[in-house]
């Protein structure tokens, strides 16, 4: 090692972060002048990258679970040479920069995920880590390995207090995930001051009870982070946390205290920063020479990993040609199979769930790439693939089915995890009341593009005897609420087959699916419906002329609304709303949905908000409380919830 190259490159982290964040006046220099160590170390010494080809596929993936300290991994990749110039630094926090408050995915060049929700990072490395050992079980042959990289995440004390990082590392170690090794920057300082007034855990007692290695040192001793990384790859069956002591805003005036966390130093906390660490003091954004210059050498040298990677990629080819279909097909989203999709009659019944059931398994026979599970709710939610590759264990890295465990948050961000990877595509599972507990997950999701399939079951009062806890209202409105989130409530089990199809289809943004717990009978369409379906809605039952009504249902909803419209001698409209977003922002389809009725209704299992819009209020069939416990029809009455009061409002 060039422990004096990696020490300038350490260095010119502090002055470039110092720097931007005080001409931004706004950000956190405490993590990257506290931390700027283990950068050096990584992307000059440790990982396998290429600054020339971020998006090369066998790269070491580096996760800033601590995102707050974005000017950290923003100077890294600027010295060692990616897309990152010296004007996108010192633009940093400004509208449209490259160097975002937090880093974000897909603005900035060698950035692999979306971070600053503390102890997010850490279970999106665990994603990575599970699709880094998927992807090699199924390629590497014995004569080849073209798998084989590892996932680093550094992480501070707010992200091992927020709980997705105990579910994430829990999981993590039952995996055991050997290839994931995770840097604690313990620093002891959190915003409100030190963490003894909130967070006393004894951190390697707590990891090593999750299954990992646990190993320790100083920040500041940069051959020795280099051996303990070394350590860590030679344990192959556990994950690694190397917990770092370090000194939060090394060199500031106020170095080790809460007030350098997250404020800039201030024109003379900067000069005196600057004076305590050697710094030229009448130079802005300095970098030094040896830093640079350590870097352009490296970078020939990283070049010339991916050189020989693509040497041993082509000869893998060459001697598999139906594994390299294979590959083509994994990491471009295309068919591997041929299986139907199923179908039905009108007038079967069953629940979307088990419609749902029998979709994905169509899918991941068209799709081996297709990956997942769910959160401890397999058989609830109908999530049991046949005929697959098993579960996912250290015994079995070939497995397609994941077993979350109770980890809802975890399982959101390990899909996410694993769609960033690339390579794979993953979807989990839950009832669809549990979307609370992920929720957070789901937004960055939907920031970062990600295609994560959501399993939603249970999707309404007629979960029945659970009651209320388990009977979602105001979720569906809650989740449409959110920007680049697609929600679809199939309202019979052709409409599910459609939503999955859909689901698949998305490159950039998660999709929630809404299924049932009570049987529902398919009816009769239109041969146009799923073209409407797939804007937003199509007309299921129409009249002669012009409806007296329209109904805007989903759901269950839409075959309560058929037997409501049954019962009252009016011209009712019914109209299924697979994509009520995509439909309020169609105005042409929605004047066409609605066929100049002079009287629209909406029927929906759930709160009436975000269909103000489409009804007076009187007409807004919808529930706006917390549900009952008891027979799923008992609760329906109850309520007033029946295709009986739904006609009664038609006649008024």
């Amino acid at each position: 090692m060039d422990t004096k190259a990696i020490e300038a490159t350490a260095l010119s982290i502090r002055s470039l972060s110092m720097d931007a964040i005080q001409k931004a006046k706004s950000g956190h220099p405490g993590l990257p002048m506290g931390a700027s160590e283990v950068a050096a170390v990584l992307y000059g010494e440790v990982m396998k990258h290429n600054p020339a080809d971020s998006a090369w596929v066998d790269r070491d993936r580096f996760v800033l679970s601590a995102g707050h300290g974005s000017m950290l991994l923003y100077s890294i990749l600027h010295i060692a040479g990616y897309k990152v110039s010296m004007d996108d630094i010192k633009n940093f926090r400004q509208v449209g920069s490259k160097c975002p408050g937090h880093p974000e995915v897909g603005i900035t060049d060698g950035v692999e995920s979306t971070s600053g929700p503390l102890g997010q990072g850490i279970a999106v490395s665990v994603g990575m880590a599970v699709a880094e050992s998927m992807l090699a079980a199924r390629f590497n042959t014995a004569k080849h390995t073209i798998v084989d990289h590892y996932t680093y995440a550094l992480v501070g004390e707010g992200c091992l207090e927020e709980g997705v990082s105990s579910e994430a590392s829990s999981l993590a170690g039952n995996l055991k995930l050997g290839k994931l090794i995770v840097f604690y920057d313990e620093n002891k300082i959190s915003i409100d001051g030190s963490t003894d007034i909130t967070f006393t855990d004894d951190i390697q007692k707590r990891y090593e009870s999750y299954g990992w290695q646990v190993l320790r040192g100083s920040m500041y001793d940069v051959a020795k982070i280099a051996k303990l990384v070394n350590k860590a790859k030679a344990e192959k069956n556990k994950p690694t946390l190397i917990m770092l002591k370090s000194v939060i805003g090394k060199g500031a005036p106020n170095e080790g205290t809460s007030g350098v966390h997250g404020a800039p130093l201030g024109e003379e906390g900067v000069k005196q920063a600057k004076k305590n660490l050697g710094l030229p003091e009448d130079k802005d954004f300095y970098v030094v020479p040896e830093a640079y210059a350590y870097f352009e050498k490296r970078r020939a040298e990283l070049a010339k990993l991916e050189e020989d990677w693509k040497k041993e990629f082509e000869a893998w080819q060459k001697d598999e040609p139906e594994l390299s279909k294979l590959w083509d097909a994994y990491w471009n989203c295309k068919q591997t199979g041929d299986a139907s999709a199923p179908s039905y009659n009108v007038g079967d019944k069953l629940a979307t769930r088990g419609a749902s059931g029998k979709s994905l398994n169509c899918m991941a026979d068209r799709y081996q790439w297709l990956v997942g599970g769910s959160a401890d709710l397999r058989d609830p939610n109908k999530t049991a693939v046949k005929n697959d590759d098993g579960t996912f264990s250290p015994s079995n890295r070939k497995g397609r089915t994941i077993e979350y465990g109770i980890r809802e948050f975890a399982m959101s961000q390990v899909m996410s995890g694993i769609n960033l990877h690339g390579g794979l595509r993953a979807f989990g599972a839950t009832f669809l009341v549990f979307s609370d507990y992920l929720r957070g997950s789901l937004r960055v999701a939907a920031l970062s593009k990600i295609p994560n399939i959501y399993i939603f079951t249970h999707d309404s009062i007629y979960v029945g005897e659970d009651g209320p806890t388990h009977q979602p209202i105001e979720t569906l409105a809650s989740l449409r609420v959110i920007p680049n989130v697609q929600v679809l409530r199939p309202g019979d089990a052709e409409e599910s087959q459609l939503a999955w199809e859909v689901a698949i289809e998305s490159k950039d943004h998660p999709v929630c699916m809404a299924f049932t717990r009570q049987d529902l009978p398919v009816y009769a369409k239109p041969a146009d419906w799923k073209e409407k379906a797939r804007r937003g809605a199509y007309i299921v039952k129409d009249t002669d002329g012009t409806p007296d009504i329209t109904v805007f249902a989903t759901g269950s909803e839409v075959s309560m609304s058929l037997a409501a419209a049954e019962k009252v001698s009016k011209k009712v409209r019914v109209v299924s709303v697979f994509d009520k977003t995509m439909l309020d922002n169609d105005e042409t389809l929605f004047a066409e949905m609605t066929g100049g009725a002079s009287r629209v209704v909406v029927a929906e299992a759930g709160s009436r908000m975000g269909w103000e819009g489409y009804a007076k209020k009187s007409d807004l069939f919808t529930l706006n409380d917390f549900g009952e416990s008891g027979p799923a029809q008992k609760v329906a009455e109850h309520l007033g919830f029946t295709a009986e009061k739904l006609a009664e409002l038609l006649n008024k």
